[in-house]
This record gives C-alpha cells, sequence and structure tokens, in this order.
C-alpha cells in the first residue's frame, strides 16, 4: 500500500494569472510515474484534512523530480502558491491510470485539452512514440501557459474563446478544422466534460480511438470513499452499479467505458 512522502520544493513561478508551475523532488515518485496520473498534495495547515490531487504535468527521472501545474482554487492550493524552493510538502501517489501511450505508436496522435486540463498532456507529448503529435489547446484568452513546452514536442493549434490569440473557438471547434487537414488517428483527451463529450463524440463518429481524462471532485484520492465516481457503461466490479472511480479506475478511461 502506497504510503505519504516528503517532498521537496525544487522552483515554483506563476505561468499565468492564478496558474503556477510547482517542481517538486521525490525519487521514488519520479520512478513510478506515468503520463496522465496525479498525486495528492497534502496541506500544511491541520484544518484542512483533504489532500488536493493535481495531475503530473511532468516527469524527470534522472533528477527524481515531478512537475505539476495547477490553478487556483481555494485555501488548499492558495496554500501550495506560496511554497517557496526548499520547503517540503507531503504527497501520495503517483496515482490512478495514466495514458496508454503504446496505443499510439507509429499513428498520428492528437491531444485535446482545455483550461487546466492542458497540464498533463505534456508528458503525453514528450513521451509519445508517434507518427506525429498535434496538441490542441483550448483556452479562453491570450493569457496562456505551456505553449512554448509543448511546441518543443508536438505541432500546436491554439484556440481561444475570444478570439485574442490563434483559432477563434474552443479546442473541439479547432479540432475539427485541424482534422479537415490532417484527420488524426488516435485521440488523448483532458478537460471539462462539455469538452469530452463533444471530444468523444468525434471520434466515434469518425472511428477514431480516444482516450479521455475526467476531471472530478476527489475526496481521499485512493478509491476508498466513492465521491469521484462517474457513469460508466458496464457494471464495475468494486461497486456492482454503473458507475468507475476517476481515481482507481480513472483518471484516464476509453471513452467508450463511460457515459458523458
Amino acid at each position: 500500500m502506497k504510503k505519504t512522502e516528503t517532498a521537496k520544493v525544487i522552483s515554483q513561478e506563476e505561468l499565468a494569472s492564478g496558474i503556477f508551475s510547482l517542481w517538486l523532488e521525490n525519487e521514488n515518485t519520479a520512478a513510478d510515474a506515468k503520463a496522465g496520473q496525479f498525486v495528492n498534495v497534502y496541506c500544511a495547515e491541520k484544518s484542512r484534512l483533504l489532500p488536493r490531487p493535481i495531475s503530473i504535468c511532468e516527469i524527470d527521472r534522472e533528477k527524481g523530480r515531478i512537475r505539476l501545474v495547477y490553478r487556483i482554487k481555494g485555501e488548499g492550493t492558495k496554500e501550495f502558491s506560496r511554497l517557496q524552493p526548499g520547503d517540503t510538502v507531503k504527497i501520495l501517489g503517483p496515482n490512478g491510470n495514466g495514458f496508454p501511450l503504446e496505443e499510439a505508436e507509429g499513428k498520428l496522435l492528437y491531444l485535446v485539452s482545455g483550461g487546466i486540463g492542458i497540464p498533463p498532456m505534456l508528458e503525453c507529448a514528450k513521451e509519445a512514440d508517434s507518427a506525429g503529435t498535434v496538441s490542441v489547446m483550448g483556452y479562453r484568452t491570450a493569457d496562456t501557459f505551456l505553449t512554448a513546452d509543448f511546441d518543443r514536442y508536438a505541432k500546436c493549434v491554439i484556440s481561444t474563446d475570444d478570439g485574442s490569440l490563434g483559432y477563434h473557438g474552443n479546442a473541439v471547434q479547432a479540432l475539427e478544422a485541424a482534422a479537415d487537414t490532417m484527420m488524426p488517428e488516435i485521440i488523448f483527451a483532458c478537460g471539462p466534460k462539455v469538452l469530452l463529450a463533444a471530444v468523444k463524440k468525434f471520434a466515434e463518429e469518425a472511428g477514431i480511438p480516444c482516450w479521455v481524462s475526467m476531471e472530478e471532485r476527489m475526496a481521499c484520492g485512493i478509491g476508498a470513499c466513492l465521491a469521484c465516481v462517474c457513469e460508466s457503461v458496464e457494471t464495475d466490479e468494486h461497486t456492482h452499479v454503473k458507475n468507475k472511480r476517476v481515481c482507481k479506475e480513472g483518471p484516464v478511461f476509453a471513452a467508450g467505458e463511460i457515459v458523458l
């Protein structure tokens, strides 16, 4: 059974308004981590009992480090944003299932993401042994983040809701426009449920294999509390109903496994 470990803060910076990049050092976590997994990060303030699940953005196994890119959403993440190099924080992970990178080998891979669903796709872009990778990223405005990082590993298609940068529209509309020129052979997606539902529909109609990473509120983050279940197509072996635990069976699912 996994146990909490101490991670050392290596660096932290604000990438965009309210979006922070945090590099942590913990050899065990970095050695076991896979693209698409997450870690539970614990607050030092004892009144905040529950950990905050944060997706893994990058993995540096050689240095024993992981990168977390997160948005301030409450007091817990606000606490994390004040961490400085040399500080320590308790973490548990890596947790959940990651993206099946082996399925993308030799294929044209599209990474479709929006908002805070963008960070976990970076490690996919780094590790994918694909025939080519296209990263379609949806932002609200031109206040973007991680675009320069993705440029190193993929062809980037940027969309903004207000049209201030790149394609004027959402990530799914940008996906459809890009596919008119170059149809993907496999899709990985991460973001809000409305985005995932639209990507799933696009993939099903085009006959393209698709995996999605679900965003759900979590309590324990280890599969015990059933607070983060999503509706599944088949009956789950654990709950014996048509539910799956996002933190345990997910967060990455084959799109056909779940109801969106």
